[in-house]
């Protein structure tokens, strides 16, 4: 074997994958042009500097499809509208019930307003110890970002804790001017809070409530969202109008009253009233409809 033979292309190929693997363990900062195509990203954390890895699918979803939480929807378009705007606007926490359609209203924003330069990046609350870095590689870009972190709550002496509530207000370097996070959370102060904790708030001399310590503490990083919007359960006539909105757009031709009897029985059977149980029926009916079975 010649000294200019097949050593050559297997070398280049060695160095190749030595690259690769050296950008998978340390990361690198994103290069100039990279947000403009994709516009929904994943935060990948490395043994040294994390990576914004592109979300080339991301699930989209129409926020005209969310029916039941007109008021929480409005707040939140127009902070959004504030936000890719450049002026004024809030960190946003959605809170509330399971299938209520907070994670869907992200989407939904990014589905909008994609095309007027937001952009989403996911980072799960494990990794929230690198928000400083994922700030730092969004700092200065031209466009407006969402860090998403999404079902989030945190146990005693989670890290992450501290990092969020850092970067939401509190330190010296704030968040860049191009990225609001916005959560989503089954609960209100994303702690759990203890009845003992409860025993700790007394009226001070002067009259005004006093919170205990720990109490206090918990109340903290909530209180920090700038805008806070309650997605709640549905009752019985909001979770059929949801149903009777996903058929009519799924084009489903069926009969008023079999459809009310079926997801009313569906949402029994999993005792829930929620979008997600509308849509889950939906699916249900869409499926059996398109092999031919018993509507």
């Amino acid at each position: 074997m010649s000294d200019d033979g097949p050593l050559h292309p297997r070398l280049e190929r060695v160095l190749d994958l030595a690259e690769q693997w050296f950008e998978g363990q340390v990361g690198v900062l994103p290069p100039p042009g990279w947000f403009e195509t994709p516009v929904a990203f994943r935060w990948v954390p490395g043994p040294v500097r994390g990576r914004l890895l592109p979300v080339p699918e991301y699930a989209r979803f129409d926020l005209a499809d969310l029916v039941g939480v007109d008021r929480p929807l409005a707040e939140l378009i127009r902070n959004t509208e504030q936000f890719i705007a450049g002026v004024p606007s809030n960190h946003v926490l959605l809170y509330g019930g399971r299938g209520t359609g907070k994670s869907s209203a992200v989407r939904g924003l990014l589905t909008r307003y994609a095309n007027r330069g937001l952009r989403c990046v996911e980072v799960r609350k494990d990794d929230l110890l690198d928000l400083p870095e994922v700030l730092a590689q969004l700092r200065g870009a031209p466009y407006s970002f969402l860090i998403f972190c999404d079902d989030l709550s945190f146990g005693e002496g989670d890290a992450g804790y501290r990092e969020l509530k850092a970067a939401l207000e509190g330190s010296l370097e704030g968040p860049p001017e191009n990225v609001r996070i916005i959560a989503t959370s089954n609960r209100r102060h994303l702690m759990p809070e203890r009845r003992s904790e409860n025993r700790d708030v007394r009226v001070d001399e002067d009259g005004e409530l006093r919170l205990g310590e720990a109490l206090d503490e918990k109340l903290a990083l909530s209180d920090r969202f700038g805008l806070v919007l309650g997605f709640f359960g549905f009752n019985q006539e909001t979770y059929l109008e949801i149903v009777e909105h996903l058929v009519k757009s799924a084009g489903i031709d069926v009969d008023a009253a079999v459809v009310r009897d079926e997801a009313l029985r569906w949402a029994l059977d999993r005792s829930s009233r929620s979008g997600r149980t509308a849509r889950q029926y939906v699916d249900d009916l869409a499926g059996r409809i398109a092999l031919g079975g018993n509507r």
